[in-house]
């Protein structure tokens, strides 16, 4: 039997939100080396502060400079670090209840084993060197040693005198992607210059890309079938709007497109037109990276060019849209 692909996937983007009056109170606090907690109706000091009171959802208006010194009062132990954690080493997360605070904030505790790490312990904020703003403004949380005198950390200057009115934050997601046995086929067509799919055996209908079962009768699709490489424009979108990361400078089309032979439609780019002159029914053909570029995926297709025949009859598509 063919042995399934797989390949390693990452999924990234920077979040990025307005911060509001509130929580841009405290990430202001942060940047100028001072925790900010919010007080609530009840008179309970949170960290960071809500944006709204969870009894009265009253907007939170009054704001209490708190400790960066507290008291441990749940934590977690943390053998091996993952991408993107604190520490490249194990550490532990704790849960620290600051003075003059009453709900605890969760961050990474710098010591070297769990043995060190004991509810009850008492601990301070230890600060970047260099703050923007940000919940990594605090580096992590350190022990005081038996007998220390509780004094904070020295803090810098402050980084700027602007509140922080928004925030970017790098979000990724790392797995392995294992491909169907159908989905296999499709990819594997792809490294050769071929469209796959297959047919149903009871609807006749042909699915690109292949799944395990027809979605209308749920009879297995095992009939593998090539498809033509011509299609018709069902549906389009022009993209006009510029945005972090694009390889294509607006305007430019996005477009279903379904092949000869075919009875789902197949989203990709056309090009090698100006955008205002694409329409439903539009004949395109798939235009092939050059063949040194291959791998297993659909961006082998470069994109779908105007193949000059006339228009496809609106009957033949339009049970597609």
């Amino acid at each position: 039997m063919t042995r399934t692909l797989q390949a390693p996937v990452t999924v990234a983007f920077d979040y990025t939100r307005s911060t509001g009056p509130v929580i841009g109170r405290f990430l202001s606090g942060l940047r100028d080396g001072v925790v900010v907690g919010g007080r609530t109706s009840s008179g309970d000091v949170v960290v960071p502060p809500l944006e709204f009171d969870p009894v009265t959802h009253e907007a939170t208006t009054e704001f209490v400079e708190v400790s960066s010194i507290g008291t441990v009062t749940s934590w977690t132990w943390v053998p091996e670090p993952v991408k993107d954690q604190p520490f490249d080493r194990p550490f532990a997360f704790a849960l620290v209840t600051l003075d003059g605070a009453d709900v605890p904030l969760l961050h990474a505790l710098d010591v070297a084993s769990p043995a060190e790490v004991r509810t009850g312990m008492r601990v301070r904020v230890r600060w970047a060197s260099e703050r923007t703003g940000h919940i990594n403004d605090i580096l992590c949380y350190e022990p005081l040693a038996p007998g220390e005198a509780e004094t904070p950390n020295e803090v810098a200057g402050t980084s700027g005198d602007d509140p922080v009115t928004g925030v970017v934050t790098p979000v990724s997601l790392d797995y392995n992607y294992a491909a169907s046995p159908e989905e296999s086929l499709f990819y594997r067509g792809l490294n050769e210059g071929r469209i796959m799919g297959q047919r149903c055996p009871t609807c006749q209908k042909v699915y690109i890309p292949p799944r395990s079962a027809c979605p209308a009768d749920g009879t297995p699709t095992a009939e593998e079938v090539e498809l033509s490489q011509t299609g018709t424009v069902t549906t389009f979108c022009i993209v006009n709007v510029p945005f972090l990361g694009q390889k294509i400078t607006p305007p430019y089309v996005s477009a279903y497109v379904l092949l000869d032979g075919a009875d789902i439609a197949v989203l990709h780019l056309i090009l090698g037109v100006p955008a205002d002159e694409v329409r439903m029914g539009m004949r395109v053909k798939a235009v092939w990276k050059p063949r040194d570029e291959w791998t297993f995926s659909l961006e082998n297709i470069d994109h779908f060019a105007p193949t000059g025949d006339p228009d496809a009859d609106y009957d033949t598509y339009k049970h597609h849209l």
